[in-house]
């Protein structure tokens, strides 16, 4: 997405050197549209410059800070020299992060969404978000509640659903819950064997003489290393599950087997376990 207004001072942007010149060189900025800047000879290094060239080359994506902005006469001062390599490198990545958003943007909505549209839409995330790649990382994290600032009724299920098949993020966290009953003598200790499964620590439902065996015991559950699973309780028959994951996927998948598991080990005690979203125990 390239913006139609212009940078403010001191703003870092991103450009490609187009040309050369013994007194300077001339930036076209990729962040917006049809603007383009000058990096005065003195800016573009510290201490004296014998020849340009020797510092910068056609073609170069560069981070530069904007001094002055003139739109009158329409012209963009710009600094080469008074970014450090820490600052480069952010809004190099930054850049970087708002163009796979606006790839996520055409997937959602289609290479041929109108302008109009793109822009509404657009504006809305950036509003609530500040860029398109943080609304579509907070998106595949917290799914529709971290849009609900954003007006956008009638798009959320596709940016949230591409978010969630897009977007990489360091861990994402989803909370089930499980309701376990059982109504045989062996209740308590049914319920502990369903936590354990839960847990991870074997699966499969339990029957008769072998509910207890260590070859159940130490079945292995398949939940991965990376994944952080904690089992809690509630409130009877309520047990809540929290996953920790690097995914969305990765982390309902879980949140899903989890359960399963729980319902199967006690289902074979002759009680039953339902999985469900929402808590609906009174007490927290």
């Amino acid at each position: 997405m390239k913006f139609s207004g212009w940078p403010e001072n001191g703003e870092l942007v991103v450009g490609k050197i187009d040309e050369i010149e013994d007194f300077g060189v001339f930036v076209d900025l990729e962040e917006y549209e049809d603007k383009r800047g000058l990096i005065h000879i003195s800016e573009v290094a510290s201490g004296w410059i014998k020849n340009v060239r020797d510092h910068v080359r056609e073609g170069q994506t560069v981070v530069c800070k904007v001094l002055d902005v003139d739109t009158e006469s329409q012209q963009i001062d710009l600094s080469l020299k008074d970014v450090n390599d820490h600052q480069r490198s952010d809004k190099i990545q930054e850049w970087k992060n708002e163009q796979k958003a606006d790839n996520w943007m055409e997937l959602a909505f289609g290479e041929d969404v109108e302008d109009e549209t793109y822009g509404a839409v657009a504006n809305e995330l950036l509003a609530a978000h500040g860029s398109l790649y943080e609304a579509f990382e907070q998106a595949a994290i917290h799914g529709e509640e971290a849009l609900e600032d954003a007006d956008l009724d009638d798009d959320l299920d596709a940016i949230v659903e591409t978010a969630r098949e897009n977007v990489s993020v360091p861990y994402v966290k989803v909370t089930g819950y499980v309701d376990l009953e059982c109504p045989d003598g062996d209740g308590v200790d049914a319920v502990k064997e369903a936590l354990q499964a839960a847990e991870g620590n074997g699966e499969g439902p339990a029957s008769g003489a072998s509910r207890g065996s260590d070859d159940e015991r130490n079945e292995s559950s398949g939940v991965p290393d990376e994944v952080d699973l904690d089992v809690t309780y509630v409130g009877a028959p309520e047990y809540r599950i929290r996953v920790q994951a690097p995914n969305y996927k990765t982390a309902e998948d879980q949140l899903e087997e989890s359960a399963r598991r729980a319902a199967d080990r006690i289902g074979g005690f002759g009680g039953s376990g339902e999985f469900h979203r929402d808590r609906r125990s009174d007490e927290e």
